[in-house]
């Protein structure tokens, strides 16, 4: 079978964003620490071309970034200089820094909320990504403060890292106030003394596997990608149900990039050599290549195999519509924004925040029940 040609295009189009951006990037890390000075003729488009290989086109999409962000000026006929940055100085209006790993699927929803609640108290926003590449982190923030922000929202890598602990001090030592955003350090406890709104992704999958079981299920299992800060908890809240209700646990990890190629053909075979009846599948693109799989092999979906799928971004637009967990991403944009601008009025004064924001499910036709009979289950 032919494979559909729409992701090739989408994985082109990211690759070559990922290039422009990577370029702007080192540009802009030369430029803070000073490569290139204040007032410095900036090398051609034509040279960084030839010395990079990039495209003209990828050269000056990078260069249009910088002079977006003010680093870069273009002056006709002469080149490209750096800006004159301007002194930060205080503003009688407050700006509040936010950090992306970017602005796709999960954070347009948090970013809203960040934006509707700093809005309705006339805060102005600066935004950055560093589409998840830990090495631009830094980059991002220092651009955040030189640009003058009164305190930062952010959401950082502290999976895969040498010393988490150690990065999430060094954010809260920051010279504004920092409020952590779906990151803390949930192995640290009462050590953790960071401010943070995170997903409690332990009681989302918790619920979601209590569900299924409730559903006369009697062994529920856990697919997922590997190599992301959610699955973690989300195994975590499924082993601890699974023990609770007593049932063997069933956990198959499958890599992000295999569910596009095997992956979910590999993961239903998993499911019936297994035993399994229902599932909860991290996330919802995953959950909708294995209805696709299960159409295939003839088995039905949820008379055969009840699926709940975890994120909720796309559930509802599967073949089967998909009962999801949902995190409360707007909301917690909100309180994210909420704490940090009464961090700013409080100062000292204030009580850190630590606040945990539980999924809730929304029930479609995935899993074989009614939104009725859910509803008498919570009760």
């Amino acid at each position: 079978m032919s494979k559909n040609p729409a992701p090739r295009k989408i994985r082109d189009t990211d690759a070559r964003d990922l290039k422009f951006r990577s370029l702007a990037a080192d540009i802009r890390r030369g430029i803070l620490a000073g490569t290139w000075a204040v007032g410095a003729k900036l090398p051609t488009e034509a040279q960084l071309a030839a010395e990079t290989g990039l495209s003209l086109t990828t050269v000056r999409r990078a260069f249009d970034d910088l002079v977006q962000e003010g680093l870069v000026v273009r002056r006709q006929g002469a080149g490209s200089f750096v800006s004159v940055r301007q002194p930060v100085r205080r503003r009688s209006r407050l700006t509040v820094g936010v950090l992306l790993p970017d602005t796709q699927l999960y954070y347009p929803r948090v970013l809203q909320g960040i934006e509707e609640t700093l809005s309705a108290h006339d805060v102005s926003l600066q935004l950055a990504t560093y589409n998840y590449l830990p090495e631009r982190e830094d980059t991002s923030i220092d651009f955040l403060i030189e640009s003058g922000v009164d305190g930062l929202i952010l959401v950082p890598t502290l999976n895969e890292i040498a010393d988490p602990r150690q990065r999430v001090t060094d954010l809260m030592a920051l010279d504004v106030p920092v409020v952590l955003l779906e990151r803390s350090l949930t192995d640290l406890g009462p050590g953790d003394r960071s401010e943070h709104v995170c997903s409690d992704h332990q009681g989302g999958a918790y619920d979601a596997v209590l569900h299924l079981f409730g559903l006369g299920h009697p062994r529920v299992s856990l697919l997922t990608r590997s190599e992301t800060p959610t699955e973690p908890a989300i195994v975590a809240g499924y082993e601890r149900a699974a023990a609770d209700l007593g049932f063997e646990p069933h956990l198959a990890r499958i890599p992000r990039s295999h569910w596009e190629d095997g992956g979910p053909d590999e993961a239903l075979t998993k499911l019936r050599l297994a035993g399994a009846t229902a599932a909860l599948v991290f996330g919802d693109r995953e959950a909708t290549l294995l209805e696709a799989a299960a159409r295939r092999a003839g088995i039905r979906i949820p008379e055969d195999l009840a699926l709940v799928s975890y994120d909720d971004e796309m559930a509802d637009l599967a073949e089967v519509p998909l009962t999801a967990v949902a995190p409360a991403k707007h909301r917690m944009g909100k309180m994210a924004a909420e704490i940090l601008l009464r961090r700013l009025a409080e100062g000292d004064d204030c009580p850190i925040h630590q606040v945990r924001l539980r999924p809730r499910l929304v029930i479609r036709k995935s899993c074989g029940a009614t939104r009725q009979s859910a509803h008498n289950e919570q009760e």
